[in-house]
């Protein structure tokens, strides 16, 4: 024993030297982590601290890496030092290369959460600082990729034609066809002519109706009034012809509609239906002060149709938003209902009448609203 270690002296010493630098930069390591959680959590109360966490855990895997080619000198020819110090420059560019791209990514992303509180509490739109957190985070790890594909010799030529200009040039003819890109130029033509921002309210179709949660580089987000989530690719967005509510002035022409039988009152529906609406505590007046002086009411009822069973009875009635001309439906509707009950006015429904004779049964459809029985 004491002749292995007499022969092999230089060598312990140098493991045990390299075993006690990758435990002692493991503490270092923790202690650094243990520091930046601290003061991430003190600046970004409520942010998940996921960099923080990849960046100890790139540098205990690269003190390992290291550590275990250090020690690998002790085991190889001298004629194959060269290959194993050229793999541990690339271990330790690789690594520290990883380290920098992330710790960059996140101090660009963290700027851009805090510049977005800052917009929010102050009552301003976020939507351009949003859309470009995702934009220039993805090209800082894309251009972190490229230099480290300049560390293999056999990318080192997509990467430096990429990171000269002509490689990004052919990148875009090559995918200009392709979902990906019509996406991104469908995200930056919402931030830039801005046909809707996050917190409108939009209509894409009858089943897409909700709040703009975020915009991103390939889709937008809307919150349903059912509390769904609803993902639209910016390109399909982009052609579809949709309302925003929030956009230019918020008030509202809200239409609510009855169908009254033919026996029913016209006038009294349309009366009633203009109190309810007109004392309704989310309707606002609308009218000009001339019309106010001519007497127009403030809440206009027409009969609208005359259909197959039924009188179409419309009221015309203003909100502030698209919220409340919503809840006003909901409420209206139930106190027309009680109202024309009151009044003896019918709300019209297709009816059938049966015929008896004495050979056959026949039945027709003629959307009458009595029944008779003959025979």
């Amino acid at each position: 024993m004491e002749e292995f270690i007499t022969t092999y002296k230089s060598q312990i010493i140098w493991i045990l030297s390299v075993i006690g630098t990758v435990v002692l930069l493991h503490f270092i390591t923790r202690f650094l982590y243990r520091w930046l959680l601290k003061k991430e959590k003190e600046r970004f109360p409520g942010e998940k601290a996921t960099s923080i966490k990849l960046v100890r855990v790139i540098l205990n895997a690269l003190w390992i890496v290291l550590g275990a080619i250090s020690i690998g000198f002790v085991f190889v020819d001298k004629e194959d030092n060269d290959a194993m110090v050229a793999n541990f420059k690339l271990a330790l560019y690789l690594g520290f290369l990883s380290v920098i791209t992330i710790v960059i990514a996140a101090t660009i992303n963290m700027w851009f959460l805090g510049t977005i509180k800052k917009k929010i509490r102050a009552n301003e739109d976020p939507t351009s600082y949003k859309f470009f957190r995702y934009l220039v985070v993805i090209i800082i790890y894309f251009t972190g990729t490229l230099f480290g594909l300049l560390a293999f010799p056999s990318f080192r030529g997509v990467a430096q034609t990429a990171l000269g200009g002509a490689g990004i040039l052919a990148l875009v003819a090559g995918i200009a066809s392709q979902e990906a890109l019509s996406n991104l130029i469908g995200g930056i033509f919402i931030i830039s002519f801005k046909p809707f921002k996050i917190g409108d309210i939009i209509r894409v179709t009858d089943t897409m109706v909700g709040t703009v949660t975020d915009i991103t580089l390939r889709h937008t987000v809307i919150r349903n009034f059912e509390n769904k989530m609803i993902v639209i690719p910016n390109a399909i967005i982009n052609k579809e012809k949709l309302i925003n509510y929030d956009l230019g002035e918020h008030k509202c022409c809200e239409h609510v509609e009855m169908g009254i039988s033919y026996d029913s009152d016209v006038q009294v529906a349309k009366t009633i239906m203009s109190e309810v609406c007109e004392n309704h505590r989310l309707s606002i007046d609308n009218r000009t002060q001339a019309q106010i002086m001519d007497g127009v009411p403030m809440v206009r009822t027409a009969m609208t149709k005359i259909n197959d069973s039924t009188l179409t009875i419309r009221a015309w009635t203003w909100c502030r938003n698209f919220q409340d001309s919503f809840d006003l439906r909901c409420d209206v509707n139930e106190t027309i209902k009680e109202k024309f009950d009151a009044a003896g006015i019918d709300l019209a429904y297709p009816t059938r009448t049966v015929i008896l004779s004495d050979s056959e049964l026949k039945i027709k459809d003629n959307n009458v609203p009595i029944t008779k029985d003959k025979k």
